[in-house]
């Protein structure tokens, strides 16, 4: 197939492409002028100018593909909360999806969160049809996600072919502006970890490109598919991230309400703070899931958290943060503290953001 592709040169964005290209799809990138496409240097692909706000763009970067997989978004933690996102996720959805419509309604992919699925305060495992309990969140980042799935959701019960896919938090390696991998840095700096109490599902980048691949090939219209992988506590992520480092840090569990307080102050003070605060309202909940039905409908898997975890803390030495943090080769052991409350997804060998 000719895939249109906007968001191509993301962290899961250029792997997504790399995936098409060598499974010998013709792929077009929407990109704009000043996008840093490093990551897509060898890749065959046809580039086209053009923003995902810019209607007319869309259209003529669509014409003649037989498939759209829609990428673009602000994903970085300190741009989640700006205003921007919801132009970006919403309007750029809305562009999207008008020129599918415009030019006889190829397939569309429409990459979400699973923040959009649910959150809970206390361990709890949601899938594709739990109910959304949280209102408004007052997260920028969830509730424009939520409100581009409504638009998807809309067009799909008016008869365009759209798939949503709800990535949870992906891990991988090349993940240069550190958007998850700055998590696991986070983890090395002073001699004690604080972390508070929430959890999240850990996915690797190659697993969740694939879902979405497969996505565009067998997903129902109108229908969510979540791809995660293993649910782990942020305790358990932050040993997991010491252990592979080779560090040995005493983890401190942080109330909830304290972390949140912190965070607040560190941001309207601009202070130093060994974590980053963006993270904190997420961090302290747990968005544990059940990616049961994407294995079963997509046929795809999801590999266990260590495995995923270790990849990025290979490329992190790779790239030079090892020698900074002092850490040495990454260990695939087992892990120091085994994860609770898992998903039922996750197999034994299973395979955002987002």
């Amino acid at each position: 197939m000719k895939i249109f592709v906007t968001g191509g040169n993301g962290f899961i964005g250029s792997v997504v492409v790399k995936m098409l290209a060598g499974e010998d799809h013709q792929v077009r990138c929407m990109l704009r002028s000043t996008s840093d496409c490093q990551r897509l240097r060898d890749v065959a692909l046809e580039r086209v100018e053009g923003d995902v706000r810019d209607l007319a763009a869309v259209r003529r970067g669509m014409q003649g593909c037989d498939g759209v997989i829609h990428l673009a978004s602000m994903s970085s933690w300190t741009e989640t909360d700006f205003p921007r996102v919801k132009e970006v996720a919403v309007e750029g959805t809305r562009n999207v999806l008008d020129a599918a419509r415009s030019l006889g309604g190829p397939r569309v992919v429409f990459i979400s969160s699973a923040v959009t699925v649910n959150g809970s305060l206390a361990p709890q495992v949601f899938d594709e049809s739990s109910a959304w309990t949280l209102g408004e969140t007052g997260f920028v980042y969830a509730d424009a996600k939520r409100a581009a799935e409504a638009l998807c959701l809309e067009a799909a019960r008016a008869g365009l072919p759209v798939v949503i896919v709800n990535p949870t938090e992906v891990y991988g390696p090349h993940d240069t502006s550190l958007v998850t991998a700055g998590n696991l840095v986070d983890f090395t700096k002073g001699k004690w970890v604080f972390v508070c109490q929430g959890g999240t599902s850990v996915v690797h980048v190659e697993d969740v490109a694939r879902g979405i691949v497969r996505a565009l090939e067998r997903g129902i219209p109108g229908q969510r598919y979540i791809l995660g992988g293993e649910n782990l506590t942020i305790r358990e992520l932050a040993a997991t991230t010491l252990d592979l480092m080779g560090l040995r840090r005493r983890i401190v569990s942080v109330p909830n309400v304290l972390a949140r307080a912190i965070g607040r102050l560190g941001l309207a003070l601009r202070l130093p703070l060994p974590f980053n605060p963006h993270v904190i309202p997420y961090a302290t909940r747990y968005w544990f899931v059940d990616a049961s039905k994407a294995q079963r409908e997509l046929g795809v898997s999801f590999r266990p958290a260590r495995e995923t975890l270790a990849s990025v803390v290979e490329w992190l030495c790779e790239a030079g943060y090892c020698r900074a943090i002092g850490t040495r080769t990454p260990s695939p052991g087992p892990a120091p503290v085994g994860p609770v409350n898992r998903s039922r997804a996750v197999s034994a060998r299973a395979g955002s953001l987002n």
